[in-house]
């Protein structure tokens, strides 16, 4: 039996049967054997007269010869029975047939021959036996790589190998069948084989040789036959070896043959034949249309599927949809009738996208419009974009006009987007709108932020997102003092691909910013490194280059490096000067004007002060804006050490925090503390205390920078330590994130001298007493730790203290 080309000895009766399609290398086989006997051979050419064959058996006895009989299946019935009868009587024989036997006689023959012998199987040959036959057909120590490409373009037909072996002169044995450069050797014998078809079983062969992975019924509907006829064409081809035995299509230099010899008009109309016949089947549209590009189909037929696939993948996949829509074009579609999907696509991919001349179903570009504008930091723009939309326009519209300080607009946006039928708004847009109309309240417009994300995990909306609700979710949540919240929905944006890669971008580098500002820097840092595909980051938008520097400017000015800063800011000057400024995007400039302050540049970050007072006054003064756009106002004349300032502004600001929540509040007592620091009047409990609520609140290194600044400015030597050494416990990042709680080196020394207090079973009094704390600072110690070490009772505390290293000795 042969294996993947593997050659065995025959017999001592030299009695075999070499079965193969044709092209296998039956005849090759026989010679090789006859070539190995010590015996003389007869040769025996069917078809033959019985007289003629009878004259070369009885030679053969008189000589003790084998005889040989090639392609036996060409025969007539009696030649078959002659041979049969005198294989019974011990004439030794190599016969060589095709796989199929169609006549009792030969199968009689077969069986007689088999039976005192050895049946030779011939399958496609392993990549060992075509080089055999490449280093036979005068190829002179042939590398791997030309094997392989031959063993795949051949099907590992000996035949055909050997016939490819002639364009291993010419270079890529796959790249000369790809171009029809298919040696003349093979495209005759393709030809020859080809000849003796009848009509319908050519026109399937020629269905074939487009290579399709499609069903029978798509082949016949294309060939104009029954599925019927496809079968008995295969089974046909596969016996002429152009079909591999275990293969269901045609080899593929076989099929280059075929695809050479077709003139430029029959091939068009074949493509547009098989074009219909896949969108008639109901085939799935993106499968049709890969079917048809693997065929190279280009036809009005064919640009139909590919720009149906292209829709289909604009909001899943959009780097695929801009191929697909190029591929419609180069098939003979209209440019005007795909560049509105195609603009669509770019937009999620942030590459740059010119709307001159795009025309289309206004509500879709009107989304379009108001994504760019959005990417480039103008909500404005993108509200009067949509202004007079209705479904996810309007939905969409709410989120702008929120972002531009216009409640009331965002309210009635809303309303049009929940007035739409059923349907109308998908559910992650409707939660979205409601979201953004409530402005006022961040703290009561999270939860529906967070509906709005898992919807759209759940059902993606089928439109371009301006912003994701995963990260204006995110903005929201941190300017509320939530970083578990924010980092969830960042990851879980990025999880799902929720607003394809430019959105994926954008959660990236916001989930470097939250943790930035949560003290987490080397998480921070991490995400920044280049990922797998450098190449996305290529063409950032006007909003993210505004978000990496100040990243970058934030990272910088918690490290006191000045170089840095300066270079941060000059990255983003003339972007602030467009004053691109809107509501979401109010603690990234926070970074920003302070970085500017610190730089004496306050020159340049005025104006975006004024314009996002604007926003704030527009809105009706809502606390928490008041109190986020107050702080930073704080923060400046902290960095100008304009104690008089200060005051003034931390008055106004402690007064709008006691109408906010939590963290606001934490920064309108740091405001108060910060005026007094500046002027010189130090109290150490109320700093610490007031310190330790900022860092509860996600704000550590503001919370550290307070506490340091007072030690410097304090006369007493005694406070001065104290307030130092509570500085180092405040600005000791994190390690990782909730995933590495409870690791070691997770608390602080300070953290483990309380955790060892707190073992101990001290009171906050006591535990403050001996370390020189107020009971409110070791009050905000415990609850770090708890978080850290991710206990959510003090059961659960107590044990993590006690399997922390260092806690207990």
């Amino acid at each position: 039996m042969q294996t993947h080309g593997q050659m065995t000895t025959p017999g001592a009766d030299a009695t075999t049967v070499v079965v193969g399609v044709d092209g296998a290398g039956r005849s090759r086989r026989l010679r090789d054997l006859a070539a190995a006997l010590d015996r003389p051979v007869r040769w025996v050419t069917l078809p033959s007269s019985d007289a003629d064959l009878d004259l070369v058996l009885t030679d053969a006895r008189a000589a003790d010869a084998v005889v040989i009989v090639d392609d036996a299946h060409h025969g007539q019935p009696s030649s078959w029975r002659a041979l049969a009868a005198a294989a019974r009587a011990g004439q030794a024989m190599l016969i060589a047939r095709r796989p199929v036997v169609r006549a009792v006689e030969l199968a009689d023959l077969d069986q007689v021959v088999a039976a005192a012998g050895t049946v030779d199987q011939l399958g496609p040959l392993d990549a060992a036996g075509v080089a055999a036959v490449v280093t036979g057909a005068g190829v002179t120590e042939p590398d791997e790589d030309t094997i392989e490409e031959i063993r795949t373009a051949s099907g590992g037909m000996a035949a055909v190998a050997a016939s490819l072996a002639t364009a291993t002169s010419r270079g890529s044995v796959a790249t000369a069948t790809s171009r029809g450069l298919v040696p003349a050797a093979l495209r005759a014998r393709v030809q020859r084989r080809l000849a003796g078809l009848p009509a319908d079983s050519a026109a399937v062969t020629q269905v074939l040789a487009l290579l399709l992975d499609v069903p029978d019924s798509v082949v016949a509907r294309a060939a104009g036959v029954t599925v019927a006829t496809v079968a008995d064409t295969s089974n046909v081809l596969q016996e002429r070896g152009m079909i591999a035995p275990g293969s269901a299509s045609l080899i593929p230099a076989v099929a280059a043959a075929i695809r050479t010899d077709l003139p430029v008009v029959v091939r068009r109309q074949l493509h547009d034949r098989v074009a219909t016949a896949l969108l008639d089947s109901g085939t799935d549209p993106l499968l049709a249309a890969v079917q048809l590009r693997r065929a190279r189909v280009r036809t009005p037929t064919a640009a139909v599927a590919y720009a149906g696939a292209a829709d289909h993948l604009r909001f899943r996949d959009p780097d695929a949809a801009v191929s697909w829509y190029d591929a419609a074009v180069e098939a003979g579609a209209q440019p005007a009738a795909v560049d509105l999907g195609r603009a669509e696509a770019a937009t999620q991919l942030g590459t740059p996208v010119d709307l001159t001349d795009v025309s289309g179903e206004p509500a879709r570009l009107a989304i379009v419009v108001a994504a760019i504008a959005a990417q480039q930091g103008r909500w404005d723009r993108a509200a009067e974009a949509l202004a007079d939309a209705d479904g996810p326009g309007a939905a969409l519209a709410a989120v702008a006009w929120a972002a531009t300080g216009h409640p009331e607009r965002a309210g009635d946006a809303a309303r049009r987007a929940r007035t739409e039928p059923s349907g109308g708004t998908p559910e992650a847009l409707a939660r979205l709108a409601e979201a953004a109309a409530g402005l006022a309240e961040p703290e009561a417009m999270l939860p529906l932020l967070i509906e709005s994300a898992e919807a759209a995990q759940r059902t993606p909306p089928d439109v371009v997102l301006p912003d994701s609700p995963h990260a204006l979710g995110a903005l929201v949540a941190g300017l509320t003092g939530d970083v578990s919240t924010a980092e969830r929905l960042l990851l879980a944006g990025l999880a799902a691909g929720v607003g394809g890669p430019v959105t994926a971008r954008r959660h990236q580098l916001l989930l470097a910013f939250t943790r930035m500002r949560a003290g987490r820097y080397d998480t921070a840092a991490a995400e920044l490194a280049p990922g797998p595909d450098p190449t996305a980051w290529d063409h950032p938008t006007a909003r993210d280059q505004l978000l990496a520097a100040a990243l970058a400017a934030g990272m910088a000015r918690r490290s006191g490096d000045v170089a840095r800063m300066r270079e941060a800011w000059n990255g983003v000057e003339t972007q602030l000067a467009r004053r691109a400024v809107d509501l979401f995007a109010i603690e990234v400039l926070e970074e920003l004007v302070v970085t500017a302050a610190r730089l004496r540049r306050m020159v340049r970050a005025r104006p975006v002060m004024d314009v996002l007072d604007d926003l704030v006054a527009r809105a009706g003064d809502p606390p928490t804006w008041v109190v986020a756009v107050g702080w930073i106002r704080v923060q400046v004349a902290v960095a100008l050490e304009d104690a008089a300032t200060a005051a003034t502004l931390a008055g106004e600001l402690a007064t709008a925090a006691t109408l906010a929540g939590p963290r606001q509040r934490a920064q309108g007592a740091a405001a108060l503390a910060w005026a007094d620091v500046l002027a010189g009047k130090v109290d150490v409990d109320r700093v610490c205390s007031v310190a330790g609520d900022l860092a509860t609140n996600q704000l550590p290194w503001d919370a550290s920078r307070l506490v340091g600044q007072a030690a410097i400015r304090t006369t007493d030597a005694t406070a001065a330590r104290r307030l130092l050494e509570h500085a180092r416990g405040l600005s000791a990042a994190e390690v990782g994130g909730g995933e590495q709680r409870g690791r070691a080196g997770v608390l602080s020394e300070r953290e483990i001298a309380v955790g060892r207090m707190v073992l101990e079973g001290r009171t906050q009094r006591e535990i403050g007493s001996q370390l020189y704390l107020s009971p409110k600072t070791v009050e905000h110690h415990v609850a770090r730790m708890r978080t850290k070490l991710d206990a959510s009772s003090r059961a659960e505390f107590l044990a993590a203290l006690r399997e922390h290293p260092g806690v207990v000795d």
